[in-house]
């Protein structure tokens, strides 16, 4: 017979293991000596020494899920209760024992930190979803729009919550976008009906436009134009398509006309310039007639002057006061030598000069002998009185008496 600490064979070649209930047969030997059978079971029990100690590692340092750890342990377990094989197997049953406490330990570890990620994640996606719902009302499409699409993908990358949890906050957040989507078309829809709009509206004002480029009534034309203008800031803009089109027609009108008014202008005012130069020639010619000795004669070299005036036409606004003030003032010196001549030789007017010179003559005769009198009287007071009277008539008579002189007389 031969035995361990652990078993023994007996006799018979019966293999026993002892354990704390007493001893346990796990089988039998016959081919060889009882070292060699005891050598033999106690391989079987290293077998599970390794096994667990594997499992052991597995535990430790892989994340191995509990419940699957805990089926290899039970798996061991039943392999260690059932074991044919010779060992200290409660040593085993307590190394399970305490693999099983460190795996429960885990799966509490993972339970909570599992709970507080679902709270993180739950928090996470509230924001998420206040965000979103912030976003739906804004007007600003395309930030928002792209800010949306990164909410997702970010929404994407948390772990899912309970279904109930989870479903509430996506219901709310799919809500928020389709809101959001919904103002947006809606907002576009109403500009492509206002760019249309314009569209029509700026197709009418093209068309008058080129209407009118041909004209050559330049005032009125040009201040259509600048309505136009104003009506055209005034529609909106058009499809980006669209509005450069139409702009590039409704501006080339528009050049068409003003270059050809700009020609137009250019040749006007070239002409003008030399009616200017003409008209300056008229004035010198004019300005020769004054002073005024031959009436007659002036009068008719001036006649002849204006007519050919007349006849240049129009020179550049701005010489305009200038050189018609030149010319006009020579005409009022004719017509002023006419207003005297007619004076001197108009017989009513010369009657009654010599009428009125007659008159004062006779008054400054009589003062006369009034001072005479007055003096020879010794009435001082009264001569010097007379005397002062007697001075004011005869300016009057010296005065009427050289227009009585313009008149011939």
């Amino acid at each position: 017979m031969s035995s361990d600490p652990w078993g023994r064979v007996d006799e018979t070649g019966t293999v026993y293991v002892r354990t704390a209930d007493g001893e346990k047969e796990v089988g039998s030997w016959q081919a060889g000596s009882p070292a060699e059978a005891l050598a033999y079971f106690e391989r079987k029990y290293e077998g599970l020494v390794v096994e667990i100690g594997l499992l052991e590692r597995r535990v430790q340092t892989t994340d191995l899920a509990p419940k699957e750890a805990l089926a290899a342990i039970e798996h061991l377990r039943t392999s260690v209760t059932e074991a044919h094989a010779v060992g200290d197997l409660a040593a085993l049953g307590v190394r399970l024992d305490a693999l099983v406490a460190l795996v429960d330990s885990r799966r509490e570890e993972r339970r909570v930190a599992k709970a507080k990620q679902s709270e993180e994640a739950k928090a996470a996606k509230e924001q998420l979803v206040a965000e979103a719902e912030q976003l739906a009302e804004s007007e600003q499409w395309r930030t928002a729009g792209e800010r949306l699409r990164a909410l997702v993908d970010t929404w994407k990358g948390l772990p899912r919550l309970d279904r109930k949890a989870d479903d509430e906050l996506w219901h709310r957040f799919s809500h928020a976008r389709s809101v959001f989507s919904k103002r947006r078309k809606a907002h576009f829809a109403s500009l492509d009906a206002q760019r249309e709009e314009a569209r029509r509206a700026k197709e009418k004002l093209v068309t008058e436009a080129q209407a009118l480029s041909d004209s050559t009534d330049w005032g009125p034309t040009a201040a259509r134009y600048r309505e136009l203008m104003t009506e055209w800031k005034a529609a909106g803009r058009a499809q980006r398509e669209a509005e450069d089109d139409l702009w590039n027609r409704f501006r080339g009108a528009q050049d068409v006309f003003f270059a050809a008014r700009s020609e137009a202008f250019a040749e006007r005012d070239g002409e003008q310039r030399d009616n200017l130069a003409a008209k300056e020639q008229l004035v010198v010619e004019a300005e020769k007639l004054l002073p005024v000795t031959d009436l007659k004669a002036a009068r008719a070299a001036f006649r002849t002057i204006n007519e050919r005036w007349e006849a240049i036409g129009h020179v550049p606004r701005d010489a305009r006061p200038r050189i018609e003030g030149r010319m006009h003032t020579v005409e009022r010196a004719l017509a002023d030598s006419e207003a005297a001549e007619w004076r001197r030789t108009n017989p009513e007017v010369r009657a009654r000069a010599a009428g009125l010179t007659g008159q004062l003559q006779a008054a400054v005769d009589k003062l006369r002998d009034q001072v005479d009198a007055a003096r020879s009287a010794g009435n001082t007071a009264k001569a010097d009185k007379l005397a002062a009277e007697l001075e004011g008539r005869q300016a009057l008579l010296d005065q009427a008496l050289k227009g009585l002189q313009e008149f011939g007389g």
